[in-house]
């Protein structure tokens, strides 16, 4: 669980784990699929992290929850809205349902059309099970040995995180047909609902510029995250993302870039011009507060304006930069006059209003995250990770102690007040007693941040990155030897 704007966020990542593709590249490698989608998982994972994006609360593997989806699939028979057939299928009956297929888009479920050449009752009948093809992954269900369909494994597992009703659900703009209407039917039918999904945020297409084609694999016009992050930062990424709606296809260019690089540097100098006025270094004529006072209440009413019209960042930036733009104006009049009074409250608030934005859209002006160089393997991320986890638990044993015993008073028990203060003497002596796992961990974490290594604690939950310029430690080190 994560916060965004003080919203408490529960994200889950389904992984389908192993599909066709999978099957075929193992083969081809003479390697176990499930390692081989292990290896892309893990892939996966590093270039989210090196992007600065958070981890989802929970993981969820399809081929770790097979018997769920075989569950759901049998309560969706059950209502009447599925079938078997003989070849040891199971199809979903969209003309049965009807009522609610294409809430998304312009689909119709009202069709006379019947299948051919299948076993579907018609055509837009989509699969819950496969029947199973030689040499394919499967599992034996009460239909035959087959696998899950597609859409299937989506709903299975939000329902077993979330229930029978969904906040948010996001996904790019090419799934909201058929995907995300199958999963809607498929969910409304098992949880017997009017309405599962409360919003869908479906995200545009990253595109080449001078291309109408998106980004894609097949297509081989992309570019890997290892290979974006040796030119741009994930902070400049983040930029360039936030200078469009989410919903809204981008070009991607250099120039692009460029430009989301230069925002970035104006606001990281606006702040440090204006932390060097407050620290008395930099000397102005005097402000006009109120103007800047006004400037950040209406950049206020403006964000959040903007982010209540289905997250137009866009507009919430241009108006962070319009604010420094009137900050700045006022820092250019500078003076010999030592003298002349500071209005250092004015600008600290609006340094924290930009920093306390920015950071809530994972953003930092004060350290640079990097990606990981590529001579660094899978290996080394993985060896991190189970040094903060380690370290992680060290500091939830030691930070939490056990409750005292809860002794009802009795009128005239002496002993009571005896029983408590040794209560409370063996507490303080458990903190005394575990104060030096604490020291432990935070020196940990001060010798990790000399070799770039920063780790941040969040409450329960430690998470790791790692920093451009870091590494000096080592660095130094080498050069003494």
């Amino acid at each position: 669980m994560t916060k965004f704007f003080g919203i408490e966020v529960i994200m889950v990542m389904g992984i389908t784990d192993i599909d066709d593709k999978i099957i075929k590249r193992a083969s081809e490698m003479n390697m176990s699929p499930v390692a081989l989608a292990r290896i892309y998982e893990e892939d996966f994972k590093q270039d989210m992290a090196a992007l600065k994006v958070l981890p989802p609360t929970v993981y969820m593997r399809v081929t770790e929850n097979i018997p769920q989806i075989i569950s759901f699939i049998e309560t969706v028979i059950a209502n009447g809205q599925a079938y078997a057939t003989s070849q040891g299928n199971v199809y979903f009956d969209v003309k049965s349902w009807g009522k609610r297929y294409g809430v998304l888009t312009t689909v119709s479920s009202d069709t006379q059309d019947e299948a051919v050449n299948t076993d579907k009752r018609h055509v837009k009948d989509f699969a819950l099970w496969k029947a199973a093809k030689p040499q394919e992954l499967c599992w034996t269900s009460p239909w035959g040995k087959g696998r899950p369909g597609w859409h299937i494994e989506c709903s299975t597992i939000s329902s077993a995180v979330f229930g029978k009703q969904l906040d948010i659900h996001t996904g790019g703009i090419d799934l909201a047909f058929p995907h995300h209407e199958n999963e809607i039917a498929q969910c409304e039918v098992y949880h017997q609902c009017e309405q599962w999904g409360n919003y869908f945020l479906h995200s545009g297409h990253l595109h080449v510029k001078g291309s109408q084609e998106k980004m894609s694999k097949s297509l081989k016009n992309y570019i890997t995250v290892k290979d974006f992050l040796k030119k741009f930062s994930s902070d400049q990424f983040r930029m360039y993302c936030l200078r469009s709606r989410y919903s809204s296809a981008v070009e991607f260019s250099d120039k692009s870039m460029d430009d989301a690089k230069n925002l970035l540097q104006a606001i990281s100098s606006f702040i440090k011009d204006a932390n060097a006025y407050i620290k008395g270094q930099l000397i102005s004529d005097p402000v006009r507060e109120d103007i800047l006072w006004e400037r950040l209440a209406n950049t206020k009413v403006t964000v959040k304006a903007a982010f209540a019209d289905d997250f137009d960042t866009s507009r919430a930036v241009a108006a962070i930069m319009d604010l420094i733009h009137h900050g700045n104006r006022q820092l250019k009049a500078v003076t010999k006059d030592a003298g002349s009074p500071r209005s250092s409250v004015v600008y600290g608030s609006i340094i924290s209003y930009i920093e306390g934005f920015f950071n809530a859209l994972g953003m930092s002006f004060g350290e640079r995250q990097v990606a990981l160089r590529a001579d660094n393997s899978t290996v080394l991320s993985n060896v991190i990770d189970e040094l903060v986890q380690f370290r992680t638990k060290v500091r939830h044993y030691a930070l939490v102690l056990p409750e005292a015993a809860e002794t009802a008073p009795v009128e005239g028990d002496a002993g009571a007040k005896g029983s408590k203060r040794e209560e409370k003497e063996k507490r303080q002596q458990l903190m005394q007693d575990r104060r030096p796992l604490l020291e432990a961990c935070d020196s940990l974490r001060e010798n990790l941040a000399a070799f770039g290594i920063h780790i941040k604690d969040r409450a329960a939950l430690s998470t790791w990155e790692m920093v451009e310029g870091g590494g000096q430690a080592e660095q130094q080190a080498q050069e003494k030897t």
